[in-house]
């Protein structure tokens, strides 16, 4: 049973929690490029892990994340003057590199101390694969890189990458992304003209290419533990003799593939990066490692969910309008009436509260992978505190895998018969 002490140590994500502490030790994407666009550009309020920061862009274009309030006084440095390289405080003038070291003082005599003894905390701030990316940990355990998750090591013009707000905590998101038990119920479309018979016979595929999701709403789960988290397949039949299989994978801590629609088609990812206990961000990838994407792979709104164009990343619809539900729609169409597959589950993870009580749920079989979920994240705390290492995140090469689907014979492993799919060179 997960009790709710479990649920505290696994949502927690502030500094000196034990899952903060361990979310700290890796790279973590939590801003795009185009938030800090150009160099002396307006100075940017943020939060990550609980903490409230400052990100910039110098004069050298050279990116800078620092604690948001002046050592001095406690002015919020949103206000600043960002000149000459630095950060200026409007307040008493103090100035601030990319590093946190103090350069200027004005209201002080020219020769003082402070100037070599003060320091404003400072982290990391890096542009990589499309999105930007901190650490937040100890200097001595800093990764060298991110991890090398496919999307982040393509050309820009193979990838797309977005960014939007939900308000759960990170662990609804991760969920939601492993459980492929709810993709042929969730985002089913329904046969009008079937609206009286049992859900099973009047479901549509959710993807017009896959018939199994529909055909199967009850698949069989297989949860391996792999390197970079688990590898996820979800087997449904396709005929007599053959598997549909549905391969996602989990990596560590907090990334989910989905799996294309097609055998080698594009495929799709998500970060759930904690902004606190109760709000993350949610980074969706579509990428194609072959040739650079179509306008055809792109979804145009139904995993890309629209948001507002004033900088804050809030989806179009959201809890205020129940995510545009249409009952009508609900009753004759779909599972939901709310349109686009990230709203929809965006939906059902709002709906359970901000921090999920799991100590009330009445998990089943199609729960395998986030039983599993929860145990290597909260094995991992029991790492650090043991040993005071994050081994996994010190290892970005582990992260060379990619999600699947495929149809296979009944005696083919589904790692196996599709190893050219699931491994990246």
């Amino acid at each position: 049973m997960f009790t709710k002490e479990d649920n505290e140590r696994l949502c927690r994500v502030g500094p000196g929690t034990p899952m903060g502490e361990v979310f700290r030790r890796f790279w973590i994407p939590f801003l795009l490029p185009e938030e800090l666009p150009e160099a002396d550009g307006a100075p940017l309020r943020v939060k990550v892990l609980g903490e409230e920061l400052i990100a910039f862009r110098d004069s050298e274009g050279k990116l800078g994340l620092l604690d948001r309030y002046c050592p001095h006084r406690r002015v919020d440095l949103f206000f600043g003057r960002n000149e000459q390289c630095g950060l200026r405080c409007p307040y008493h003038g103090w100035k601030f590199d990319t590093s946190g070291k103090v350069v200027d003082m004005p209201a002080e005599p020219e020769n003082t101390q402070m100037l070599e003894d003060t320091r404003i905390k400072s982290y990391p701030l890096i542009e990589w694969g499309g999105a930007l990316w901190t650490y937040m940990g100890d200097p001595a355990h800093q990764p060298p890189t991110p991890p090398f998750m496919e999307w982040a090591t393509l050309p820009a013009s193979q990838r797309f990458v977005t960014k939007r707000l939900q308000r759960t905590n990170f662990a609804q998101g991760v969920e939601g992304g492993i459980d492929s038990s709810h993709v042929g119920i969730l985002h089913s479309k329904l046969d009008p003209e079937k609206s009286h018979l049992p859900f099973r016979q009047r479901q549509v595929s959710p993807l017009a290419t896959v018939p199994y999701l529909a055909m199967d709403t009850a698949p069989k789960f297989f949860v391996r533990n792999m390197p970079h988290g688990m590898t996820i397949g979800a087997r449904r039949n396709a005929s007599e003799d053959s598997y549909y299989w549905r391969i996602t994978q989990f990596l560590l801590p907090f990334y989910t593939m989905i799996a294309p629609s097609v055998e080698g088609g594009v495929v799709m990812g998500h970060s759930w990066t904690p902004i606190d206990d109760y709000n993350c961000w949610v980074f969706t990838m579509t990428w194609n490692p072959d040739r650079p994407l179509l306008d055809s792979e792109m979804d145009n709104g139904a995993v890309h969910s629209p948001t507002k164009t004033d900088g804050s990343y809030e989806p179009l619809v959201d809890a205020s309008s129940d995510f545009g539900i249409d009952r009508e729609k609900q009753r004759l169409y779909s599972t939901t009436g709310i349109d686009g597959i990230g709203m929809q589950d965006t939906a059902v993870q709002e709906s359970q509260g901000a921090l999920a009580d799991r100590s009330r749920e009445n998990l089943s079989s199609g729960d395998a992978a986030i039983v599993r979920f929860r145990r290597q994240l909260l094995k991992l705390a029991d790492e650090l505190e043991e040993t005071g290492e994050v081994k996994v995140a010190k290892a970005p090469e582990l992260y060379k895998v990619r999600s699947a689907a495929i149809v296979l014979p009944h005696d083919v492993d589904f790692q196996v018969g599709a190893a050219q799919y699931l491994n990246v060179e």
